[in-house]
């Protein structure tokens, strides 16, 4: 398969998973009990009947569902996203101003997660005691859900301890507890992952052939084992990083931290519809471009992805 081909697949693939999510939510959000005129002129509004039936010609509430699926389909692809029926401020505005913090929070809680399954993978292999050890920590970080573990994390450093704030401030320790909260569970995955795979590659035909060579413990894991053992935690990097901007939902929430995922839960709560649909197209659309971005890391750290079957030459 060219590169070409390869690229317009990707880009395919995009657009289904940006189509369907869109489906899904406009579907989703009209199957939720309530008028939606409600949610448009505010609950309570005591609005007459003028300002009702505007409201309904104006989002094209009269008009049969599929004619409003797709105009709502023609608006997202066009970037015509509209006015929040809560913030009364586009809905793009709205996206600019909150996706960096998540982004932000989501990127340091990916490298803190790197690095806390990279220190778990390398203490496993001294021993069996170590490896049972981290296997147990393992299994037990990737179980904790993230509500819990921020409780416990804002009762022992901020409560006991004293040296964490719980919310969210403009000191920059405000960010290490909700970083440390979606970090944990998803080192436990990683953690795994890299371990087995580390378990495999000291066993791999090269590593024997690199000891032979007088390679040194150092040298085995900087240049064969820690790389050998990454390519598979860093094919799931981009699953892992979806799963930190959903789990950024809870999290933002409970550390009061203003960002993409708690003006999502608010927007769910008061039936937001432009606002949901915007911020859930935004994150479908940095997961498509973060999983992107992997395919091509893995390909930089293994030269074997970047074999293409020749073909066959003629031979005249």
């Amino acid at each position: 398969m060219n590169i070409a081909k390869a690229t317009l697949l990707r880009l395919g693939g995009i657009l289904f998973v940006l189509w369907a999510v869109a489906t899904i939510v406009f579907l989703a959000l009209k199957a939720i009990p309530g008028d939606e005129v409600d949610a448009i002129l505010g609950p309570g509004s005591n609005a007459s009947e003028e300002a009702v039936a505007l409201a309904i010609e104006t989002h094209g509430l009269d008009k049969p569902l599929i004619i409003q699926y797709l105009i709502q389909l023609k608006s997202i692809f066009t970037l015509n996203w509209g006015v929040s029926y809560s913030f009364d401020q586009p809905v793009l505005e709205i996206v600019e101003e909150q996706l960096p913090s998540t982004l932000v929070l989501s990127i340091v809680s990916l490298l803190l997660a790197w690095i806390l399954a990279l220190l778990a993978s390398i203490i496993s292999v001294f021993g069996r005691l170590p490896w049972r050890i981290v296997s147990m920590v393992e299994i037990v970080f990737a179980a904790l859900p993230h509500f819990a573990l921020a409780i416990v994390l804002i009762v022992v450093f901020s409560t006991w301890l004293g040296i964490l704030p719980p919310i969210s401030t403009s000191d920059t320790k405000s960010i290490i507890l909700p970083a440390l909260t979606l970090a944990i569970p998803t080192a436990g995955f990683l953690g795994q992952i890299m371990r087995e795979s580390l378990l495999d590659a000291m066993e791999s035909p090269f590593i024997i052939s690199a000891r032979a060579r007088g390679e040194k413990t150092l040298g085995l894991y900087g240049r064969h084992l820690l790389r050998h053992a990454s390519l598979p935690a860093v094919s799931l990097s981009g699953w892992a990083f979806g799963s930190l901007m959903s789990g950024a939902v809870i999290v933002e929430e409970v550390f009061a931290r203003q960002g993409i995922g708690r003006t999502l839960l608010s927007a769910v709560g008061v039936r937001d519809m432009p606002l949901v649909i915007g911020i859930l197209m935004i994150i479908a659309f940095v997961y498509c471009m973060v999983t992107l971005i992997v395919d091509l890391l893995e390909v930089a750290i293994d030269p074997r992805a970047r074999k293409i079957n020749p073909q066959k030459r003629k031979v005249s």
